[in-house]
């Protein structure tokens, strides 16, 4: 596998897959990869030519006082991760060469950008949009792949790609999860053996509330006012948002229709989690 660090190398890299006629596949990450983001690349693997990773904890996208600082870096171990999966090609900048000094130009998706973790975490998604934006500049792929538990940050990027004419097409890919059903997160591993259990309770209200749709109930209040009464039974949780929305525009539905979006944040302890589903 080979590692780039700068933008101009990565460019000519990529410049020449396409050259050769190479479907390129593009899994942007954090780092700190777990079996979440190895699903992406093996996703990416089987649809494309080549693959490219990237590795950047971005700086824009933690507001003051965010884990930013704590934020877990496994580099060695994530090169081997990834080498194992075959991806052919690991960008790995550091902040200067993404932001250098001067740099002021940011992207804001207005609206859809505002809601859900947009609106708990204000300007989260500016520093997302720029970054990718940015990350896709550099690599210009041909297909992009993100995970489904990151629902807000999906529907933001397809807005930005949409309005910007980004020639590349967004996968969504669905969400991964531990044996005892709790979605896989660089940050679960803030979590205490205590925090741990307190934190399954999101997929069970999830589960709960697919059940309730699934038995006739679609009034998104209802679902809503079961949803966060059985997170607040739960000691230790603090709800953020349990939110029944458009999966495109993140704005609140009155009733669940096919493709609605179910989803929900907490603190567990002084950990932020997310979790979601799509209606069926």
């Amino acid at each position: 596998m080979q590692i780039v660090k700068t933008v101009v190398e990565m460019q000519s890299v990529c410049r020449d897959l396409r050259r050769r006629g190479s479907a390129l596949g593009f899994v942007p990450t954090m780092g700190a990869l777990h079996e979440g983001h190895l699903s992406l690349a093996r996703r990416a693997r089987s649809e494309c030519d080549a693959v490219v990773a990237s590795i950047f904890v971005n700086p824009l996208q933690f507001a003051p006082g965010e884990d930013f600082a704590k934020y877990p870096r496994t580099f060695e171990q994530d090169c081997r991760l990834l080498e194992a999966e075959g991806v052919d090609v690991l960008f790995a900048p550091d902040a200067a060469e993404m932001y250098p000094d001067g740099s002021v130009t940011t992207v804001t998706v207005a609206g859809v950008g505002d809601r859900l973790d947009g609106a708990s975490r204000p300007g989260h998604f500016t520093g997302v949009a720029t970054v990718v934006a940015k990350l896709f500049h550099a690599v210009g792929p041909t297909r992009a792949y993100f995970g489904q538990k990151d629902a807000a940050q999906l529907a933001v990027l397809r807005q930005m790609v949409r309005d910007l004419h980004f020639d590349v097409e967004l996968v969504g890919c669905a969400i991964v999860r531990d044996t005892d059903g709790l979605a896989l997160s660089s940050r679960n591993e803030y979590l205490s053996a205590a925090e741990r259990k307190q934190a399954l309770v999101l997929h069970e209200v999830l589960l709960r509330l697919e059940r309730m749709i699934a038995g006739g109930e679609r009034q998104s209040t209802a679902l809503v006012r079961k949803g966060v009464e059985t997170l607040n039974a739960v000691a230790g949780v603090r709800v953020d948002y349990l939110a029944v929305v458009d999966a495109k525009t993140l704005l609140p539905v009155a009733f669940v229709e096919t493709g609605t979006l179910v989803a929900v944040a907490a603190y567990v302890g002084s950990t932020r989690l997310i979790d979601n589903f799509l209606a069926a």
